[in-house]
């Protein structure tokens, strides 16, 4: 199930990439909703996507920022 909610989160990155505000915002909101390792994955996936869309290499902060928060115990 788990899986599905991440391939599920990279159909809608791909069809909201024509516009940059929106695509960070599901960029954020896929972050609060996945785990951990799936989120690596999704680094991975957008470091990749977003290649050759310059507008979209913002979204790549938001990644970056989760990594530097502490997990919760």
């Amino acid at each position: 199930m788990a899986r599905a909610m991440l391939e599920y989160t990279k159909t809608v990155l791909k069809k909201v990439s024509f516009d940059t505000k929106l695509f960070c915002r599901e960029v954020q909101k896929a972050i609060s909703t996945l785990l951990p390792e799936e989120v690596r994955e999704l680094k991975l996936w957008l470091q990749q996507f977003i290649n050759d869309k310059p507008e979209l290499q913002q979204s790549l902060i938001y990644i970056k920022s989760n990594n530097s928060r502490k997990p919760l115990k």
